[in-house]
């Protein structure tokens, strides 16, 4: 049982317990916890199906609950994942997008059910926070990009 007195809880169809382990092997601190059944037919699940599955996305408690077709994600809710350089950026984004997911812009990717990620790099975070010009290359290089090529914003923000 989850521990921790906030924790998110994200919507799913049908596959909660499919994300979490997807989620399990991509992220490092990421595990699945509990997975409770359905202990009768309701609205959205059968009597015995998964219907809550409790598990961590790089140390943040989270729970899947499997409530049918009702409710749709959106990128009003993501994970932004920092990463610290362009294979670490591929290699999260690649599994993301190579799971079934798709790309979007400016680093965001969803995965096949509709979760929302962020895959920042430090690089672009840092030329950001710096602020003036060198911010403002690294957003207008940023702005044509799906994946972030980390060696692009380093390049704009030195100018």
């Amino acid at each position: 049982m989850q521990s921790a007195k906030n924790i998110v809880c994200l919507w799913y169809d049908t596959e909660a317990e499919a994300a979490a382990r997807f989620y399990a092997q991509t992220f490092p601190d990421s595990h699945v916890g509990a997975v409770s059944r359905a202990p009768s037919d309701n609205p959205s699940t059968k009597q015995g199906a998964v219907l809550t599955v409790e598990f961590s996305v790089m140390g943040i408690p989270c729970i899947g609950l499997n409530g049918g077709t009702a409710f749709k994600h959106s990128e009003a809710f993501s994970f932004q994942v920092t990463t610290e350089n362009q294979e670490e950026t591929d290699r999260y984004w690649n599994a993301i997008v190579g799971n079934g997911g798709e790309e979007s812009m400016c680093g965001w990717c969803r995965d096949k059910w509709g979760i929302s990620w962020q895959i920042t790099p430090r690089a672009l975070s840092d030329a950001m926070a710096a602020g003036g010009p060198s911010a403002k290359r690294a957003f207008e290089a940023m702005m044509t990009m799906k994946k972030i090529d980390v060696a692009a914003i380093e390049a704009a923000a030195k100018g």
